[in-house]
């Protein structure tokens, strides 16, 4: 791939680094030069002083050879406007803006740019690692009606058929953690102690997943 960024603050110079290392082609742009010292000196990619938002600069990065375009500057505003104009001047598919403002960030979600609500991802994370299993899903769709919810395996559930724990719980193990490893279920699958399950769900259903996982499986 190709991937224009605009922005090399931490992020996005983190970013093209990381893109380089999986052999894709990146182009960065930033308004002050001294910001691409942070690509260090083994950075191969091009790096052009402008504005992301300016088509002339985007052309020069190779706008319209790029699979993807990324940006990731400090103002929610020039991140918005460069994005819009990625998609909507040079057709590109691919277009991620980081956004601080959680509800800017949802407006433009449902206009069809894909966002990062820096500030909502942040909180969230943390929010999980202090409030009880269950209480903030890893993942909620943009509709709000899907979660995904990691959980580690109550004792009651150890041995038992994954496929008993999903027609009871009304959600799906999308994998299983086991012994450092990831897991698909199969019909045959049984859960063991230590296992951490990572589950889909719809947001009407969780109450009752919860439930299910707490009080063990039902008498035959």
């Amino acid at each position: 791939m190709h991937v224009v960024i605009m922005g090399c603050g931490r992020v996005g110079s983190t970013l093209a680094r990381s893109l380089e290392d999986r052999n894709h082609t990146v182009s960065i742009i930033d308004s002050e030069p001294d910001s691409f010292r942070r690509l260090g000196p083994e950075f191969n990619g091009d790096k052009i002083t402008g504005y992301g938002f300016d088509q002339q600069v985007l052309e020069k990065a190779g706008i319209r050879r790029a699979d993807a375009f990324a940006a990731v500057s400090s103002g929610d505003n020039s991140n918005i406007i460069a994005a819009r104009v990625a998609r909507e001047t040079f057709g590109l598919q691919q277009v991620v803006a980081r956004i601080y403002d959680p509800g800017r960030a949802e407006v433009y979600q449902r206009l069809g740019i894909t966002t990062v609500a820096t500030v909502k991802w942040t909180s969230d994370q943390i929010l999980r690692r202090i409030l009880p299993a269950g209480a903030e899903p890893d993942f909620r769709d943009p509709s709000g009606t899907i979660r995904v919810d990691h959980v580690p395996i109550p004792e009651a559930w150890i041995g038992n058929r994954t496929v008993e724990f999903q027609m009871q719980s009304r959600c799906r193990i999308a994998w299983i953690d086991r012994l450092g490893e990831g897991m698909l279920p199969t019909r045959e699958s049984v859960l063991q102690e230590g296992d951490m399950l990572h589950l889909v769900m719809r947001e009407e259903h969780a109450a009752h997943a919860y439930a299910v996982l707490e009080a063990g499986p039902e008498a035959d």
